[in-house]
């Protein structure tokens, strides 16, 4: 069950940074909250399946450049599923580059307000009570 809400709770982060990037970039464009959704879904499962594939077939390039090759892949993780979610639009390359930059930061920074180093939700104080 917390892995569920884990997902879920990454999957909300992804889809309000999606929607930011939507607002600062012309050419991110999202045709209804569906899409916006499938978007942060799909995204959430390709970096998660696909990127790791990805970074391992490119080990050498990515070591050549320093680890900059990393953020050409989080580009192609946009673009692959902006072509798979018909109502998700990317004008181009520069922009799945520069809109993913934005997206990682953003998620990384919003995921430090609600996980814990050990990935685990951060849990309320539970309410003392006084005894009189």
């Amino acid at each position: 069950m917390n892995d569920l809400f884990e997902f879920l709770a990454h999957c909300g982060i992804t889809a309000i940074s999606l929607w930011l990037a939507s607002l600062i970039f012309p050419g991110v464009k999202f045709a209804n909250l569906a899409a916006l959704s499938y978007s942060a879904i799909l995204l959430g499962i390709a970096n998660a399946i696909v990127k790791p594939i990805v970074i391992w077939l490119t080990i050498p390039l990515t070591l050549i450049t320093f680890g900059f090759f990393l953020l050409v892949i989080n580009a192609l993780m946009m673009l692959l599923v902006s072509s798979l979610v018909s109502g998700f639009k990317i004008s181009g390359f520069w922009t799945a580059f520069f809109a993913s930059i934005f997206i990682a930061v953003l998620s990384f920074t919003a995921g430090l307000f609600i996980f814990q180093t050990g990935g685990d939700p951060i849990e309320m104080p539970a309410h003392h009570r006084l005894i009189i």
